[in-house]
């Protein structure tokens, strides 16, 4: 049984951002898992609709 991995989660959020307004984006979570416990958030991206890939910091969650 392996104590540490690295799990991916996608799932659906609001996001604002001041060119676009309110979307709803898929965002990625990278998380270390430890015995099947979510330990820390590793990094999380969101996929814009034309495909790129942007990090989350660039956009504000309240609106």
């Amino acid at each position: 049984m392996k104590f540490f991995s690295v799990a991916r989660k996608t799932r659906t959020e609001q996001r604002f951002t001041p060119k676009m307004g309110r979307l709803d984006t898929r965002v990625t979570y990278i998380r270390k898992v430890v015995l099947g416990i979510p330990y820390r958030t590793l990094h999380k991206y969101r996929e814009t609709y034309y495909g790129e890939v942007k990090c989350c910091t660039d956009c504000r969650l309240e609106y």
